[in-house]
């Protein structure tokens, strides 16, 4: 009994580590100038109010900025998945020394320093025409998730029985037709595990976007974010933080719907017919 008690006690704190900033955000976004500076801050606001979400709104283009990340997280997320579910099912099959050499270099590209790879990285989307264009940002974004994504999809396409490919194609299944009905099904957990890790590394991303994207149409979330900060570094904590609580709506919202597909996803084969 009170092993038990013990366990939910760390639980609920560590609910409230994870929540706690949250809520400051919220306070934060509610509270007039005056008590913004005020020494010893209070959780709850004294008077709320919602005109830093109203100055957050009129003097950025909070609404543009949100509809350009969703589009980036979208596209590279879907890409993502795409690229990384038919590569990471043949580093798992096909056991050569090709793939384990490419499956070794992939866990060794995610040691560089991404800033290093910025010059080259602009200069190769300036000769072909996608610097300063989301198609270019996405790119950018599913290059940078593949390596992670592959090594993820590769450890669940090992826990599917080949037994199971061996039945479909004794019945008569082709090899696209065994991985669309019986491999891919099975991989969703995968899936949806690797879609949320590319939709969240995208949607939060700041320093690609902040130096790829030039026109103020097409900025990101976060560097829109970025402008509430002066050029001293003095922040404008009330736009900020209503502006920061909003943007983190979509991600968990499309969290929560990715997280009910993970939880079905998660049970499927597990009673046999």
């Amino acid at each position: 009994m009170m092993k038990r008690f013990l366990q939910y006690v760390a639980l609920m704190g560590y609910l409230i580590f994870l929540g706690f900033p949250l809520v400051w955000m919220l306070s934060t976004s509610l509270k007039p100038p005056p008590e913004l500076v005020k020494l010893h801050p209070t959780l709850v606001p004294d008077a709320p109010t919602l005109m830093n979400y109203v100055q957050a709104f009129s003097e950025q283009q909070l609404d543009r900025a949100a509809f350009n990340s969703l589009k980036v997280a979208l596209g590279s997320a879907v890409l993502t998945v795409i690229v990384a579910l038919p590569a990471s099912y043949a580093l798992a099959r096909f056991k050569t020394r090709v793939g384990t050499a490419a499956l070794g270099w992939v866990l060794l590209s995610q040691l560089f320093p991404f800033v290093l790879l910025i010059i080259p990285i602009f200069l190769v989307l300036r000769e072909v025409g996608l610097a300063n264009t989301h198609a270019g940002l996405v790119l950018i974004y599913v290059v940078w998730a593949l390596p992670f994504a592959l090594w993820m999809l590769q450890g669940f396409v090992r826990n599917i029985p080949r037994e199971l490919e061996e039945a479909a194609a004794v019945d008569g299944a082709t090899r696209l037709q065994v991985l669309w009905r019986v491999v891919f099904p099975l991989l969703a957990p995968g899936v949806v595990a690797t879609a949320l890790f590319a939709f969240i590394s995208a949607w939060n991303e700041f320093f690609f976007a902040l130096v790829l994207i030039k026109n103020p149409d097409l900025a990101t979330l976060p560097v829109t974010l970025a402008r509430f900060v002066g050029i001293e570094g003095t922040a404008r904590l009330g736009p900020l933080a209503a502006g920061s609580l909003l943007a983190t709506i979509p991600s968990l919202l499309f969290f929560a719907f990715m997280q009910r597909r993970l939880s079905s996803g998660s049970l499927a084969g597990a009673v046999k017919g």
